[in-house]
């Protein structure tokens, strides 16, 4: 199943990948704390309302298989937009915890290359050791905005860092906040930093 909502002739379409237990309302809910925002949202659903089984920092191997899957979902997911005439330019990655997970290693592992931008909200790309990053310039020059908080229960500061790093190495312009506090959660202030991402993209083609 695949939720979409907004307006269909909008200039950015937002992918939106939920977390783990949640669905794509979920993302609509979050999304509508954004405001009104130059966007169209298709939100697909992972099976079982998740897309790999163990926690992202689990041995690889323990969600190779899941991950791999909803990999494809995501290439299926984009190639579906540039057939209707939306290609990676004006498409906005965005994630929540596992969703950011699987959009972190979407960008940095499986398919490096620049979209509209890309909007983490507490996640990192998925294994207990680091990855190579892409060649130098391939995410050149998509804007990254990455939130999340000092204590968060399941996605620890440290890999927001790294991936905001291999990002930031790649050619992505990142923005990268990690607040106090030890909720998982979607601040107020990260749905400003994905507004303000959108706006500024629409307005002048990247932020």
């Amino acid at each position: 199943m695949t939720l979409t909502w907004g307006d269909p002739a909008a200039p950015l379409v937002v992918l939106a990948l939920h977390g783990r237990g949640r669905d794509p309302a979920d993302m609509a809910a979050t999304a509508a704390r954004f405001g009104d925002v130059p966007a169209r949202f298709v939100a697909p659903r992972a099976a079982g309302d998740s897309w790999y089984p163990k926690p992202f920092l689990e041995p690889f191997d323990e969600n190779r298989d899941a991950l791999l899957r909803a990999l494809d979902v995501v290439d299926d997911q984009l190639a579906r937009l540039a057939d209707e005439g939306a290609g990676r330019d004006r498409v906005v990655l965005w994630g929540f915890s596992q969703g950011a997970c699987l959009a972190a290693h979407h960008v940095l592992v499986r398919d490096p290359r620049p979209c509209a931008g890309l909007v983490l909200h507490t996640g990192g790309f998925v294994g207990p050791d680091p990855v190579p990053g892409p060649p130098a310039g391939s995410l050149a020059p998509t804007p990254a905005v990455l939130r999340s908080v000092s204590r968060d229960p399941w996605v620890p500061a440290h890999r927001v860092r790294e991936t905001a790093s291999l990002l930031a190495g790649a050619g992505a312009r990142v923005d990268l906040r990690i607040d106090d506090g030890g909720e998982h959660v979607i601040t107020d202030e990260a749905c400003a930093a994905a507004a303000g991402l959108l706006h500024a993209v629409a307005v002048g083609g990247r932020a």
